[in-house]
């Protein structure tokens, strides 16, 4: 016996409307801070009182954890065991379906399932049946670089050939090679019977295409089928949506095109704006009562969606049940660093009214943007919490290129010396140690630098054959940074050297996010120049390193800092979003892009993170890099009505 439910007095008309919607495809348009999750949870347990078996339900998320809170909720609501549902990602159904059925498509029941790490040492194996001198190639892409991009073309059901045209359109013979590397790599899973965490979708859509008893079968048994963040969906995912469907058009999608914020990982935005001409009569519901934030917080957070170009995404407009509280606060502060110190005395204000780190967020487009408040939060034993990541000067491209400038420093540095030319194909610590020793004496031999003689033939011959022309160009770097360190060169034209020689091509061909890892570095120019010396600028990284190492990222009370993307799905009392300026938000290059809309969706998700407060900081020069910048304010605040926030001057802060 199922105990009783009063789907109308537990949910708002909104949630109950969707909730109680007639059969066939659904889509749910609901709101940031407008249920979505409570509106999911009751549909199963509607579906569960109106008859519908347990396992005839198939709940489709983004991560497990969500799917077991859901699943888990229901369990309370119904007394069913959540283990009779279906429900997790789309790639743990997609397992569980193959474990049973994959064999028409090659998959026996037993097939392993490789890790990252596992996978990629798979594919650096197939690139290297097909052409073993590739990889020894400094200007080709490592084999990560190769497998996020066969990743992403299969996700958005694009061929691999033309993802590498487009990726690499001034090297042909790479992208060419790169169509052959991914055959090779899907033979050899087969041989092995394993697959990658893409196989289970691929598959999966192979062998419902294929295999129509299987098709049948599972369109039979999934009476409904409940999709949650439709908007994140790709290509691929939405596919396996409609075959599993089918006919009976049992869907609802659960989503908000205006958090659709991951197209660069191969989220679809056309899915969700295009359901109702996939899914004709589907029916659509909105939620937009927002239970999160203020009236005020709203209201701007309205203005945003506003701003829209006509026919971008759906209209909706959130509605708030909170009472009224304080206008978002615009702050212009003169940089970076005066930003940090505007955040910190706030802060301090903040714990003196009672309040604790924990209900205080910074949200910011990209991690560098960040690295002044770290330093400053750390030396005002501040402590915070990084969703983000990393903290700053902990991130692995940071460290590389700072072991590099303490090797030129510091000559005798092994550790230092070790960290950067282990990065190069077949050096480990031994062998990087004995070139090391042997450029030592060879410099002593012939009165020259450690850095000159690691350019000389004598050491070059000792490096072994794959890191041989990565090596030239590394020990070149090298030697043009301590050139310039003995002309008495300030710190920021050596990192600038830095990062302009070999260890900018090491990231272009290694890292697909390699634009994000530049402009960290490229943050590091500026901070460099408030640094007479090479040897200073050196110590204040160890410094800052050390300090912001030192605080506990496990205390529960701890301020959070955290990129936009990380945020999205959590909430705040209250919340500061920083480097508001055009070029830092939204991002130059994202805009040169084409994806201004984007920018502008993530915009509108930071500002709808604030439940209480929300302070806007908008700098007005910038550092990074060679030079200063003036830069004009976001384009994204120049659209809100001054009406709708209040400008503070610092002069007269009014908290």
């Amino acid at each position: 016996m199922l105990p009783p439910i009063d789907f109308k007095a537990e949910l708002n008309d909104e949630q109950y409307a969707a909730v109680t919607s007639a059969d066939g495809p659904c889509l749910i348009l609901a709101g940031a801070g407008s249920g979505k999750t409570r509106t999911l949870t009751y549909r199963v347990a509607y579906l569960i009182h109106r008859g519908v078996p347990p396992d005839a339900i198939l709940l489709l998320t983004f991560t497990n954890k969500a799917a077991r809170e859901m699943l888990s909720r229901v369990e309370d609501l119904t007394g069913v065991p959540r283990r009779q549902f279906w429900g997790g990602t789309f790639h743990s159904v997609g397992q569980r379906i193959l474990r049973q059925s994959g064999e028409s498509v090659g998959i026996h029941r037993n097939y392993n399932i490789l890790d990252e790490g596992e996978a990629e040492s798979l594919l650096k194996n197939a690139i290297q049946s097909v052409d073993p001198q590739f990889l020894k190639n400094k200007n080709n892409p490592k084999p990560k670089r190769i497998a996020n991009l066969i990743s992403y073309a299969r996700n958005t059901c694009r061929s691999i050939q033309d993802e590498a045209d487009d990726l690499f359109s001034f090297y042909p013979d790479v992208a060419r090679k790169i169509n052959e590397f991914a055959e090779a790599y899907r033979k050899l899973k087969l041989e092995q019977q394993v697959t990658d965490y893409d196989d289970l979708l691929e598959y999966l859509l192979k062998l419902l295409r294929e295999d129509a008893a299987i098709r049948n079968y599972y369109q039979y048994r999934f009476q409904h089928v409940l999709v949650d963040e439709y908007q994140d969906t790709n290509k691929l995912q939405s596919e396996i949506i409609n075959l599993l469907v089918g006919e009976s058009k049992q869907v609802m999608a659960v989503g908000d095109d205006a958090q659709c914020i991951y197209t660069w990982r191969g989220a679809d935005f056309t899915n969700i704006m295009g359901f109702t001409r996939r899914y004709q009569g589907a029916e659509v519901h909105k939620i937009e009562t927002n239970y999160r934030s203020s009236p005020e917080i709203l209201d701007f957070a309205n203005a945003v969606l506003a701003a829209q170009p006509a026919g971008t995404g759906y209209h909706k407009e959130l509605r708030p049940v909170r009472p009224t509280g304080e206008r978002p606060f615009l702050i212009p502060v003169m940089d970076a660093n005066q930003q940090a110190e505007v955040i910190i005395t706030r802060v301090q204000s903040l714990l003196d009214e009672g309040h604790n780190l924990s209900d205080i967020a910074v949200l910011y487009r990209a991690h560098y943007q960040a690295m002044e408040l770290q330093m400053e939060l750390s030396r005002a034993g501040i402590d915070f919490q990084i969703t983000s990541g990393v903290r700053f000067f902990e991130q692995a491209h940071i460290r590389d290129l700072a072991a590099q400038l303490r090797f030129i420093a510091n000559p005798t540095d092994t550790s230092a010396f070790n960290r950067f030319a282990g990065l190069l194909p077949k050096i480990g610590p031994k062998t990087a140690e004995r070139l090391l020793k042997l450029a030592s004496q060879l410099a002593a031999k012939k009165a020259c630098s450690v850095c000159k003689a690691l350019c000389l033939p004598e050491i070059s011959k000792k490096v072994p054959v794959d890191a041989a022309e990565e090596w030239r160009e590394l020990s070149e770097t090298l030697d043009q940074i301590d050139i310039a360190a003995n002309d008495n060169e300030p710190a920021a034209k050596l990192v600038q050297i830095a990062i302009s020689g070999w260890y900018g091509t090491y990231l272009r061909n290694t890292y697909d996010n390699y634009e994000d890892r530049e402009d960290d570095l490229l943050s590091l120019v500026g901070f460099a120049r408030e640094y007479d010396t090479l040897s200073e600028f050196l110590s204040q990284l160890v410094l800052l390193a050390s300090e912001t190492a030192q605080r506990s990222d496990e205390n529960k009370d701890a301020m959070r800092l955290t990129t936009i993307h990380q945020a999205k799905g959590l909430e705040f009392p209250i919340v500061f979003v920083i480097g508001l300026a055009d070029g830092l938000f939204p991002l130059k290059r994202v805009v040169d892009d084409g994806s201004l809309e984007e920018e502008r969706r993530l915009f509108y998700v930071s500002v709808t993170r604030a439940e209480n407060e929300l302070y806007l900081l908008y700098p007005i020069i910038a550092r990074q890099g060679g030079g200063v910048l003036r830069l004009p304010m976001s384009r994204f605040l120049g659209e809100v009505s001054p009406a709708r926030y209040q400008k503070l001057h610092l002069s007269r802060p009014s908290w």
